[in-house]
C-alpha cells in the first residue's frame, strides 16, 4: 500500500495489514470506522471484568465511556491524532469481525523515532494467537513503513497473558516502573518491554510463520 507523508498524514498511515492466519482465525488490522461503534461497545461492556482490571482509571464509569454513543467522539479523536502523525490506531479483525484494538501511540520523530504499543482483545478470542499476530503485524509496519526505531509496551506484572504475548512476539523486558499508572483506582507497578528495529531485521511475522505459530494465506 502507498505510504503518505503529505496532506497532514505521516508515513505508515492510512494502512490495512494482514491477513495472517492463527488458531483463532484470520487476523487483519484496519483503521477505525464510524460504524464500528455498536460492535466495539458490545464487546467492551460484555468483557468489562476481563478488561477493566488492566486499563487506566477514568472519571467516567465503564458503561458510560464504552457506550455506543461515546464511540463517534473517540473515532474522531483517533482519526485526528493519526492525521497529525502521533498515533497509528487500528481495529483488530478476526474472520472479518471486530475483535479488539491495537495502537501505536505517542509517536516522537526526530532523533528518537519512538512510540508505545498497546492492545486489547475480546475475551472469547483470547488464547488463540490473535494478540500475538496483531502485535507482529503492527510492529513490522511501524519499523518498516512508519520509520520508527523503537517500540515499548508497559504491562502489570500480574498480567501473565499479556506478558506471554509480548515475549512470544520478541519483546524483551527492560525493567520495572514503580507506581507507573493509575489502574483500577490505585497506582500500579508496570514492567517495561521494548524492541528496536535492529533486533528484528527479519520481521516478527516471518518469525511467527517460521515457528508454525501463524500462516500466510
Amino acid at each position: 500500500m502507498s505510504v503518505f507523508a503529505d496532506l497532514g498524514r505521516h508515513p505508515g498511515w492510512p494502512v490495512r495489514l494482514g491477513p495472517l492466519q492463527v488458531r483463532a482465525g484470520t487476523v487483519e488490522l484496519r483503521g477505525p470506522r464510524l460504524f464500528d461503534g455498536s460492535k466495539w461497545s458490545r464487546l467492551r461492556i460484555r468483557d468489562r471484568e476481563y478488561l477493566e482490571r488492566w486499563e487506566p482509571t477514568a472519571q467516567e464509569g465503564w458503561d458510560e465511556r464504552n457506550a455506543t454513543l461515546s464511540w463517534p467522539a473517540q473515532w474522531s479523536s483517533l482519526r485526528a491524532m493519526a492525521r497529525r502523525g502521533t498515533t497509528i490506531p487500528l481495529m483488530i479483525l478476526v474472520d472479518g469481525e471486530v475483535a479488539g484494538q491495537i495502537t501505536v501511540g505517542n509517536i516522537v520523530r526526530g532523533s528518537l523515532r519512538s512510540a508505545w504499543i498497546g492492545y486489547w482483545v475480546a475475551a472469547d478470542r483470547a488464547g488463540g494467537g490473535v494478540a500475538t499476530a496483531a502485535v507482529a503485524l503492527l510492529t513490522d509496519h511501524a519499523f518498516r513503513d512508519a520509520g520508527l526505531h523503537r517500540l515499548e509496551a508497559t504491562v502489570r506484572p500480574e498480567n501473565a497473558a499479556s506478558i506471554r504475548v509480548l515475549t512470544k512476539s520478541g519483546y524483551r523486558e527492560e525493567g520495572l516502573f514503580k507506581r507507573y499508572l493509575d489502574v483500577a483506582g490505585q497506582w500500579r507497578d508496570h514492567l517495561c518491554f521494548a524492541l528496536t528495529v535492529e533486533e528484528v531485521s527479519d520481521g516478527l511475522v516471518r518469525r511467527l510463520v517460521a515457528r508454525g505459530d501463524a500462516r500466510l494465506p
